[in-house]
């Protein structure tokens, strides 16, 4: 995706609070199967629905990586720098299921994410922004936080 913004964030410029950007990313059983050739992560709870409902899971879920790393893309596109993010920690709260949706263009899931300014620390010359992660109305992700280096 395009940078949310041109320029580089300035410290100067930003209050605790602001909205850096928002975006919706859909997610496909196709993108779990990539992910897991990339990443190395086979298990069965990403790619096979019969054995993830006998774990007691809803379904196929997304990787926790690749949420928190699709999460975080929101940050690092309005920084315009990913070494600009210094940190990242996030808490997961709940799975993302991705519906079965193969031969059609609905995507199996959908993630929303909103970032904003949660402190400002002039001294290291840093901005955390807390990222709020839904899907399907579920918070999936709690206490994602970047902190990201401003020039």
């Amino acid at each position: 995706m395009a940078a949310e913004s041109a320029v580089a964030p300035v410290l100067e410029q930003l209050e605790t609070g602001l909205e850096i950007g928002r975006r919706e990313i859909a997610v496909t059983r196709s993108d779990l199967v990539r992910y897991a050739g990339a990443s190395g992560d086979f298990n069965p709870i990403h790619w096979n629905n019969d054995f993830a409902v006998a774990v007691e899971l809803p379904g196929v879920i997304a990787h926790g990586m690749f949420t928190m790393g699709a999460a975080v893309q929101l940050v690092v596109d309005w920084a315009g720098n990913p070494g600009a993010v210094v940190d990242y920690q996030t808490r997961f709260t709940k799975p993302v299921p991705v519906a079965d949706t193969t031969g059609t263009d609905e995507p199996g899931a959908i993630l929303e994410i909103v970032g904003t300014v949660g402190a400002l620390d002039a001294e290291a010359r840093t901005a955390r922004i807390d990222l709020t992660v839904t899907s399907a109305g579920q918070r999936v992700l709690t206490k994602a936080q970047a902190v990201v280096r401003l020039g």
